[in-house]
């Protein structure tokens, strides 16, 4: 099993390109490019069992991987380049609750440990087995933007002088979020175990479960009790710096589980036998199990409610959610009916119109810029 504090190994195949014309050693079915050539046409190219030249970026197949990679690197920022001199002010002062401290320091507590595991799993695990190159463009895009949302944690918890040893332990020790994570780290570890190897419907399905796990369930679900949370905190002019990153956060990963979704459709549509009445009824299974796990954190979070927010009131807006991912990925939903209790979200992250987050919501975010909302 992957665990944080344990040094990282190299996996038997190496995390570079492969050689020219080979990937994975599957069994696949798919048609290697003509030997007369040598060339990469589109047809050749496949998500995954291809067995193409990875190393060979154009001519594109799968354009809208391509442009989220643009539009991600149009909207790099740094932690460092928010001023967290009211953050420090506040927290030293007698103006936050015991309650508000204690959801402050658990909320650290899960996402400085979460988007570790999500670098680990592109780095160690997804990106091998991937055997398209523009996807895996976006993937290295992505696992640098992990590493600085837990820059931006780390650097919340430095600023604020918090202890460094309680909050990145609380993964091991605060059950609610321990309990998250154990739900996360077997599907991680099937894809970082060197054994494995796509090119059998099992291990094809294997993938993609886990992918399914890690982008609408980990990124999809397990995030949005924790970014409510602190942003709600921001709305009261309460953690004002801490919010501005979330924001920046909130939006990465928007596009992170928008990336997922439209990978995890393209394999279901070049791969239609992995998508079985009863894989899909394991996935709904899945993802009543996040729910689950998330209300529990929510309700550890958050005991009493405060910022006009209470945990009962999560478990309409997980349900929500939830319907949301189930929707994206062609599962039945979870929860008929189930509405969204907090519009002033809608407002923030505009569900309703989540494919197009980066177009429609943010107005000015070029290279360390401030954030402007509509």
């Amino acid at each position: 099993m992957l665990t944080f504090d344990e040094e990282i190994r190299p996996t038997a195949l190496p995390l570079g390109m492969p050689r020219v014309g080979t990937f994975n050693d599957t069994s696949s079915p798919v048609t290697p490019p003509a030997a007369s050539t040598g060339r990469i046409r589109v047809e050749d190219k496949r998500i995954i069992n291809c067995k193409a030249d990875v190393n060979q970026l154009v001519p594109f197949k799968y354009k809208w991987a391509w442009e989220k990679y643009l539009a991600a690197c149009a909207n790099h920022w740094m932690p460092q380049e928010v001023n967290m001199t009211a953050d420090i002010a506040l927290w030293k002062s007698d103006k936050l609750s015991d309650d508000e401290r204690r959801l402050i320091k658990r909320n650290l507590g899960f996402f400085t440990t979460a988007d570790s595991l999500a670098a680990n799993n592109i780095v160690l695990g997804s990106y091998r087995h991937i055997t398209n190159p523009e996807c895996r463009q976006f993937l290295l895009r992505q696992a640098f933007e992990e590493a600085i949302h837990t820059h931006a944690y780390q650097y919340i918890v430095e600023s604020l002088g918090l202890d460094e040893g309680e909050i990145f332990n609380m993964y091991h020790e605060v059950p609610s979020i321990r309990n998250k994570d154990e739900f996360l780290l077997p599907y991680i570890d099937v894809l970082t175990n060197p054994e494995f190897k796509t090119g059998t419907p099992e291990t094809d399905q294997a993938l993609l479960r886990s992918l399914i796990v890690f982008a609408c369930i980990m990124e999809g679900l397990f995030f949005y009790v924790g970014f409510v949370q602190i942003l709600a905190l921001g709305r009261q002019n309460k953690m004002t710096g801490a919010a501005e990153q979330y924001q920046y956060i909130l939006r990465d990963e928007s596009m992170h589980l928008n990336f997922g979704v439209d990978l995890i459709n393209q394999i279901k549509m070049e791969n239609p036998h992995l998508w079985t009445a009863a894989f899909r009824e394991e996935i709904r299974g899945l993802m009543q199990k996040g729910v689950e796990l998330e209300y529990a954190y929510a309700e550890d979070t958050m005991p009493r409610g405060i910022l006009g927010l209470n945990s009962t009131m999560f478990k309409e807006y997980l349900r929500f959610i939830a319907n949301r991912r189930c929707q994206q990925i062609g599962v039945d939903i979870l929860y008929p009916g189930a509405t969204n209790p907090f519009p002033w979200m809608a407002e923030m992250i505009d569900l309703k119109k989540e494919k197009n987050f980066f177009e429609t919501r943010v107005t000015e975010y070029q290279t360390g810029g401030s954030l402007s909302w509509d």
